[in-house]
């Protein structure tokens, strides 16, 4: 039968181009954003099967918790709008996330420790954000997320330019909002192989029971197999075997895996009949993974970067070094420009040399803050708007743990001879110097920063640099500098802060090296 959605535009600008899947409430279609340049969203339309005044407030109540879990970590699935369609029936979009889910890399072969690590941090930090909470205006204090579907097919693994591999959960649809006087319902709500002894009985839930289902998924990444299977697969054989049968052990079911009994252990922990018998938290879950990680994980890191470092090395290192060595002793010498105002301000410039012109920012910050940033983690990025001005957003982020992030914005007007140059600079040498001077004593360069761009940035800047000629300005450069502006302060920021608090260690590295 012919899906009647595709084709449609909802709100004049979101066009509906294939079903990509069914959650618990409706189903989610790849769409393109027109308004942005065809850029690709998924978008959720309630099953109109499920009509009712009641359903359709529990579907905006999933777009607002997944909007606000989305803004408290990467590893949520983030909501960006949501709407009524021509036929009223309500829909929101979420970022388009092109991987592949748990579910079908745990089917193909159990995790390597270092890979499960890696994810299941990250998976319990995206839980974390969900238990503590969000804010309601009703409710004083942050009310709780309890998701009630964690599984591996609710999970998705994503490729990160900057992050390598990226877990994000999926589907809130079911998820409670613990309230005093909630009036939700405390029947069956889940997947029977995952769920908690307390939610098979319709107990009101606490995160103790996605720690539960947490733990059946943590086995089942580790060996391939279910800790407990059903004699038959209804409600009554999974209400049995969760509420009286224990767990198997992994050696059982996987001889050749040698899982360390540290780990082993806190996975059966996870799966404790009762909640006090369980971690008490996923915080208690990460502070128990850390010798684990440790271990396994910074190791694994430490050879893989070593690995990718010696692949990098071309044959003709030293003249690269040396020439690395020349353009900053070259920027070293350069001078505060008369034009420029004494003043905490970043700009471009390209300089000049034998070899062709090379990118360079220059940002004047006060003395003591050039030495706070000297160590610090680099981080860029970059994000553009074609309208109503085709214009750029250059963001370079100095970091460390303990001074926090120093944002170093840069905005360029594509449809000027500099902006022009500059993007396809970037884009063709993929590294830029930073020139630090102090606000104190101006007149000299005291520092210098080396900045790489990961490669699909690069790809994104040639090709932004190439529209920009031909799309036509149809309104102020202000507006679409606003534009940028406001997509730095409200979602650009949270989640560059997310990536770095969570991921990265204060190495003094760029994240792309």
């Amino acid at each position: 039968m012919a899906d009647s959605n595709l084709g449609c535009k909802l709100a004049n600008r979101y066009e509906l181009l294939e079903p990509i899947g069914q959650g618990s409430m409706g189903r989610v279609y790849l769409a393109e954003d027109l308004l942005l340049g065809s850029v690709k969203v998924a978008i959720k339309l309630l099953s109109q099967t499920l009509p009712g005044e009641q359903m359709r407030d529990r579907f905006m109540q999933e777009a607002m918790t997944c909007a606000q879990l989305g803004q408290k970590s990467i590893h949520v699935v983030r909501v960006t709008d949501y709407g009524v369609s021509d036929e009223d029936v309500p829909f929101y979009v979420m970022e388009y996330l092109q991987g592949q889910s748990l579910s079908h890399m745990v089917n193909l072969q159990p995790l390597p420790i270092p890979r499960f690590l890696g994810l299941i941090r990250q998976i319990c930090l995206g839980l974390q954000a969900a238990h503590e909470g969000i804010i309601l205006k009703s409710q004083p204090e942050p009310v709780p997320i309890i998701h009630r579907d964690i599984k591996p097919s609710n999970i998705m693994i994503v490729q990160d330019p900057t992050l390598g591999e990226l877990a994000k959960i999926l589907d809130f649809g079911i998820a409670k909002l613990v309230q005093i006087d909630s009036d939700q319902t405390n029947c069956f709500m889940g997947t029977l192989a995952y769920a908690s002894p307390e939610q098979m009985e319709g107990r009101d839930l606490d995160g103790r029971s996605d720690i539960y289902s947490l733990g059946v998924m943590m086995f089942q990444m580790l060996t391939g197999h279910l800790p407990l299977r059903a004699s038959s697969h209804t409600f009554g054989g999974w209400y049995k075997m969760h509420q009286t049968q224990a767990p198997k052990r992994m050696g059982d079911v996987a001889s050749s895996i040698k899982i360390p009994k540290l780990l082993e252990d806190l996975v059966m922990d996870c799966m404790g009949k009762l909640p006090t018998e369980r971690p008490q938290s996923t915080q208690e879950i990460l502070q128990r993974l850390e010798p684990l990680q440790a271990r396994y994980v910074d190791g694994f890191r430490i050879s893989q970067r070593i690995s990718t470092t010696l692949n990098r090395l071309p044959v003709t290192r030293q003249p690269i070094e040396a020439k690395a060595v020349q353009e900053d002793q070259m920027c070293r010498l350069m001078v505060w420009p008369t034009t420029k105002p004494i003043a905490e301000i970043v700009f471009p410039h390209a300089l000049p040399t034998s070899q062709g012109p090379l990118v360079t920012l220059w940002a004047m910050l006060p003395e003591a803050e050039v030495n706070r940033r000297l160590i610090s983690t680099r981080y860029n990025t970059f994000i553009c708007t074609m309208a109503p001005h085709p214009m750029m957003l250059w963001l370079t982020v100095l970091y460390s743990s303990a001074h926090g992030a120093r944002w170093l914005p840069c905005y360029l007007d594509l449809k000027t001879s500099l902006g022009q140059d500059m993007a396809g600079l970037l884009g063709k040498t993929g590294t830029y110097k930073l020139l630090l001077f102090a606000l104190e004593n101006p007149r000299r360069c005291v520092h210098v920063l080396t900045c790489t761009v990961s490669d699909p940035q690069r790809s994104l800047l040639q090709e932004w640099a190439l529209t920009a000629r031909s799309r036509p300005s149809t309104g102020a450069t202000a507006t679409s500098r606003d534009l940028l502006r406001n997509e730095l302060q409200n979602k650009l920021k949270p989640k560059v802060l997310q990536k770095l608090e969570s991921i990265y260690v204060d190495t003094g590295s760029n994240l792309y090296d």
